[in-house]
């Protein structure tokens, strides 16, 4: 039998599988509820994020809500959004920005996690790392082409670039994803969030 959520998540919580390989110690960032409707997959914590404790809660963020068209409270209402990154701990920098996610956390703990998940309608895969892992044999060599062709996931799984205001030039080359893909993602998300959405 599963263990109880709210058990599994004081064991993620507390969880030192890469403590010696993180420059600020473990802080694991998630937000989860039996109840949620939508998960998102996304990299790691910055720097905010990681000192806050709150997930998204940063520019990117701000992007993120934007595009999917939800406010503020809707978004940490983890009844309706279920948020649990590949890393769930801030990686620390790197020379272009932060390093990669730590590879320890999804085998960890994505499984035991979706098991007391039963409700989620979408899965919003964001940045190469989520959609490498949870596209195994069906994502394309590169970011773009698979956003590209979100149309082959959906409508249970959306890719997404990652809503960084870094990847402004990635937006302005890529016009199709503000013109096609993001009225489509936030039609789903008004879908799967139904009432709730108003």
């Amino acid at each position: 039998m599963a263990e109880p959520l709210d058990k599994l998540l004081v064991r993620v919580r507390n969880c030192q599988i890469c403590a010696a390989s993180l420059p600020l110690g473990p802080r694991p960032v998630v937000q989860i509820a039996r109840q949620a409707r939508i998960m998102i997959i996304g990299q790691a914590p910055g720097l905010r994020v990681h000192k806050t404790g709150l997930p998204w809660n940063d520019a990117s963020g701000d992007n993120l809500r934007n595009w999917l068209g939800v406010s503020r409270e809707q978004f940490y209402n983890p009844s309706l959004f279920a948020i649990m990154p590949m890393g769930f701990c801030y990686p620390g920098k790197s020379t272009s920005g932060d390093l990669p996610p730590r590879p320890e956390c999804a085998p960890a703990w994505h499984h035991q996690l979706w098991e007391l998940l039963p409700n989620i309608e979408l899965t919003l895969l964001i940045g190469r790392y989520a959609q490498r892992y949870y596209l195994i044999g069906e994502a394309y060599a590169t970011l773009t082409e698979t956003v590209r062709h979100w149309q082959q996931y959906a409508p249970t799984r959306i890719p997404l670039p990652h809503p960084s205001p870094r990847n402004r030039r990635w937006l302005s080359q890529n016009p199709w994803f503000e013109q096609e893909e993001l009225p489509a993602l936030r039609a789903r998300v008004h879908e799967v969030l139904g009432d709730t959405q108003r």
